[in-house]
């Protein structure tokens, strides 16, 4: 079922984050400039909201219309744009790459995410 994909996107995302966060405060806060310690920390806040977001979406699907689906692949592919370019905008320094190329995706992702919001407004089932 489509639903049952959404509740496993969402728990990877959410592990995924939280891995991330490891890194952040074991690893990545010696080695990045406070600029880009803050910008990957963005990345991995909107992560878990999302993530969080689209798992109780989920698990309440029963509450939403046809148009759910919409709102949980537009989250997903958002998010993952949003936080993914973010994560390797701030390392590109230390993986010696220039992924600038990465910078109109980030936005874009946000807008994926802001769209999927206003479309789960009109995913609301009716009261019989």
């Amino acid at each position: 079922m489509i639903i049952e994909k959404f509740i496993k996107i969402a728990i990877f995302l959410i592990a995924i984050a939280i891995v991330l966060g490891a890194l952040v405060n074991h690893s990545l806060k010696e080695i990045l400039i406070s600029e880009k310690l803050l910008s990957f920390e963005t990345g991995i806040r909107y992560q878990i909201y999302h993530a969080i977001s689209i798992l109780f979406l989920a698990l309440n699907s029963k509450k939403f219309n046809h148009k759910l689906n919409r709102s949980l692949n537009m989250m997903t592919i958002g998010v993952v744009l949003f936080s993914f370019s973010i994560y390797f905008l701030s390392l590109q320094e230390i993986l010696d790459m220039n992924l600038s190329f990465l910078g109109p995706i980030t936005p874009l992702g946000g807008t994926l995410m802001i769209a999927g919001w206003i479309n789960l407004f009109f995913a609301i089932k009716k009261n019989d």
